[in-house]
């Protein structure tokens, strides 16, 4: 599986539809992943967002039709995409510093956004090791909220989950983490988002058993069905503001390497990621954590 040349007709297949609606199911298809390892593996690619892309590059192009056309602007917003010729003179304003009207009165050299490629080179092999561990049914038994997603960046809105567990006591918890994913751990618990989009996020530990009926209306239950899971360990020696549950740069890079490998892969992600915390001690030297990834064999 050639993951470039698969990357790039997706690239081209999204460049031709530019002004479409345009069909990220098929986008995926064309990358031979599925839609939320797409956006992971661009956002990591191109450090930006895949909507932030398609809207740059809808403005470009918006930009030289002001600058070499008589087209309406509120015709050139509507194909943009805005419902309105102030979103797009705000848009427009804030990726040139001028407004399309003044644009269009005194054209000047403005720069291009052109359509992005991919274009990988291997500079020797990163050895990513991991195991495999076959597991039957459990739960995540903690606290979950509704979060925006951020690929990019310190998400702030973690903490509003993680406050949520701490002030109900993570210590009564931790007495029932008798099995793996060991740990606290964290879930996304929806997968196929867009960036800007709220996702479920659970923060608890897991059982091998229902939650104990004493603890029913306390805490929020997630459960996975039997499956088998990737495990990748990363080595976390840095955190914010001391808090050990900021993604430090050590797991950024994991989820970056399994984002870009997984596609060329045998394997496909069928379930959301789990990220487990080894230790609760910010301070120590060697905090680690664990991304547990489940997968299933790709159909030939």
């Amino acid at each position: 599986m050639d993951t470039t040349v698969n990357l790039n007709a997706a690239m081209r297949y999204i460049e031709q539809r530019l002004f479409d609606v345009i069909d990220f199911t098929e986008v995926a298809r064309i990358a031979c992943c599925s839609e939320y390892q797409f956006r992971r593996m661009f956002s990591y690619l191109a450090d930006m967002a895949l909507n932030e892309y398609i809207r740059k590059r809808r403005l470009s192009i918006a930009a030289g039709l002001l600058q070499t056309s008589e087209e309406k602007i509120i015709d050139i917003s509507l194909r943009c995409g805005y419902e309105s010729p102030d979103a797009f003179g705000k848009a427009f304003q804030a990726m040139y510093g001028v407004s399309p009207s003044a644009l269009r009165k005194s054209p000047d050299k403005l720069k291009a956004f052109p359509p992005l490629f991919f274009h990988l080179t291997l500079k020797g092999g990163i050895e990513m090791d991991y195991r495999v561990v076959e597991k039957d049914a459990f739960y995540v038994m903690g606290k979950s909220g509704r979060i925006p997603l951020i690929f990019h960046g310190n998400n702030p809105h973690f903490d509003t989950v993680w406050q949520k567990l701490k002030n109900d006591g993570i210590l009564v918890l931790t007495e029932y983490a008798k099995c793996e994913p060991s740990g606290v751990v964290e879930v996304y618990a929806d997968m196929h988002i867009n960036e800007g989009e709220d996702f479920t996020l659970y923060v608890g530990i897991v059982m091998e058993t229902p939650m104990p009926a004493h603890f029913k209306g306390r805490f929020d239950v997630l459960a996975f069905e039997a499956s088998t899971w990737l495990v990748f360990t990363a080595v976390d020696n840095t955190t914010r503001d001391g808090v050990y549950w900021a993604v430090p740069s050590a797991r950024k890079q994991m989820h970056k390497q399994i984002s870009e490998w997984l596609p060329t892969s045998e394997y496909e992600q069928v379930a959301p990621q789990i990220i487990s915390f080894l230790s609760y001690d910010a301070c120590k030297p060697d905090l680690k954590s664990e991304i547990w990834v489940p997968v299933r064999k790709r159909s030939i």
